[in-house]
């Protein structure tokens, strides 16, 4: 019998603001704000997506801005963290950070730092809700000028200490190289935020290189493409750099033909530092605890690694170091004792959640 993946504590690294939704809760508040839903977000979800050219990913970010014209008012932002942590706690995460771009939303909320402090007391109240612990990445889009990632670097400065602990970049690396971006990132490093930028999805090594050399990388979002360049994959495992690696996010998008490829045994094997992601579930469907299944299924994950890769995710990321500690020893006990006995605990590994994973 193996051990119940949703009681192993762990930390999630990588998931989108939006992308977080629930699609049921898509569905409520597009008929609440009037919001058409194509068909690719309403009867045929989850959608049939590819990237593997701008078309695809064209197609991809219309039905992302689409489900974020729901967002509308205060309380949809507190509704969807709320709902995210809910999702979190069933997956057994106790740190997420989630990823926003305060850009996106300014225009409705009054302002950048109008839409920052909202988010921050969303995921406060969130937290308060339901016991997951969250950390907010202010992301900078790579296909905006530079200028505007340095404006968002000082935006996630003043709250370095009141709940954003890193930066990130995202987007489409094809359309904006990481060094263009080496200013905002020195003023996010400088200020103690952990540098957290996309690499190597879309585009091979050099972009996972960009990422270390210009950016100070602690974590790559993605990294995957890294696998191609076996002194990179040394380099990231000797400088522990952890990959966010997001293996359903994979195989929709089109970086890989199934989720098979993905090179999470190659990349795990090679001793670099993984914390895995859902990315964006509200358009992959997957939420986090699925991807330890598909660690445990596809790739062959026995429970000792699965608790390994709980391990990396909690030390990537920007959880205060109590948290860390009290995470790292539920993860201990979750590997030490047996399915039987953490069955019969219900939770007492550390986890907060019941011996289910939720659906989106």
């Amino acid at each position: 019998m193996e051990r119940p993946i949703a009681l192993l504590p762990k930390a999630h690294l990588h998931l989108h603001f939006t992308g977080s939704m629930r699609h049921t809760t898509l569905v409520e508040l597009a008929e609440r704000r009037g919001v058409h839903l194509p068909h690719a977000l309403a009867e045929e979800w989850p959608p049939e997506l590819s990237a593997a050219d701008e078309r695809g990913w064209f197609r991809f970010q219309r039905l992302y801005d689409i489900a974020r014209s729901v967002l509308r008012e205060p309380e949809d932002m507190y509704r969807l963290l709320r709902e995210a942590a809910e999702d979190e706690a069933a997956a057994g995460s106790r740190w997420l950070e989630i990823q926003v771009d305060p850009s996106g939303y300014a225009a409705r909320f009054d302002g950048l730092t109008a839409t920052l402090e909202l988010v921050l007391d969303a995921a406060r109240t969130a937290e308060q809700a339901t016991g997951v612990h969250i950390g907010l990445m202010v992301a900078a889009n790579r296909t905006r000028h530079p200028m505007d990632a340095k404006a968002l670097a000082r935006l996630a400065k003043q709250y370095a200490d009141k709940g954003v602990v890193s930066f990130g970049l995202n987007n489409d690396e094809r359309r904006g190289r990481a060094l263009e971006f080496e200013g905002a990132f020195r003023i996010a490093k400088r200020a103690g935020l952990l540098s957290a930028p996309h690499g190597g999805e879309l585009q091979g090594p050099r972009s996972v290189r960009e990422c270390l050399d210009e950016l100070g990388a602690d974590r790559v979002g993605h990294g995957v493409r890294a696998v191609d360049d076996p002194y990179l994959v040394e380099r990231i495992a000797t400088q522990e750099v952890t990959l966010e690696v997001c293996p359903s996010s994979n195989a929709s998008l089109g970086v890989v033909s199934e989720v098979g490829h993905v090179p999470l045994r190659r990349l795990f094997d090679g001793g670099a530092p993984i914390a895995l992601g859902a990315d964006d579930p509200l358009l992959f469907g997957p939420r986090l605890a699925e991807q330890y299944e598909i660690a445990r299924s596809v790739f062959g994950f026995g429970d000792g690694e699965l608790a390994e890769l709980a391990r990396m995710s909690i030390r990537g990321s920007g959880a205060p170091e109590w948290l860390k500690k009290e995470m790292l020893s539920g993860v201990d006990e979750w590997a030490s004792r047996s399915p039987e006995e953490l069955r019969g605990a219900g939770g007492a590994a550390g986890a907060q959640a019941p011996d289910t994973i939720s659906a989106p």
